[in-house]
């Protein structure tokens, strides 16, 4: 699936370094993180929680809604099979993916939900996340 690339369009890379068979040293332009004490599965849960959290900020600014407290909950249901090497038809990753917010802000239930509406179709993560994003994997020897 080809997509159009827009003159605005910027291409973000990150860097894995393996530290061992289950943690990773990740490498991006300003910062260092390692996935390993948390897994990778639960970073990309993360990743939606995080996503919402500045896209709901963003949109929040822009509309003049003061948040006090924001959390994000978000869960994922796995199929292990698959990744563990089993043999089974299901998807080695995530099948459903529900993300719950709860939010103290000085707007009422139309607004926060318009604003939520807004949230969802910014955010990266969950575009990325609800699409068909092309991903392709090479391998070269070192």
């Amino acid at each position: 699936m080809a997509s159009e690339s827009s003159a605005t369009e910027t291409t973000v890379t990150v860097t894995g370094r393996s530290e061992g068979p289950k943690r990773t040293t990740i490498e991006a332009a300003d910062t260092e993180f390692v996935i390993g004490d948390a897994s990778p599965l639960e970073h990309l849960l993360g990743s939606l929680a995080a996503c919402i959290n500045v896209i709901g900020h963003l949109v929040a600014k822009e509309r003049d809604i003061v948040i006090h407290d924001l959390d994000v909950r978000v869960e994922g249901d796995i199929d292990p099979a698959k990744y563990e090497g089993g043999e089974t038809d299901s998807r080695a990753g995530f099948g459903s993916i529900r993300a719950h917010v709860t939010v103290d802000a000085d707007a009422d239930a139309d607004t926060l939900a318009d604003w939520m509406a807004t949230v969802e179709e910014r955010c990266p993560v969950a575009d990325n996340l609800g699409t068909g994003t092309d991903v392709h994997v090479d391998v070269e020897r070192a």
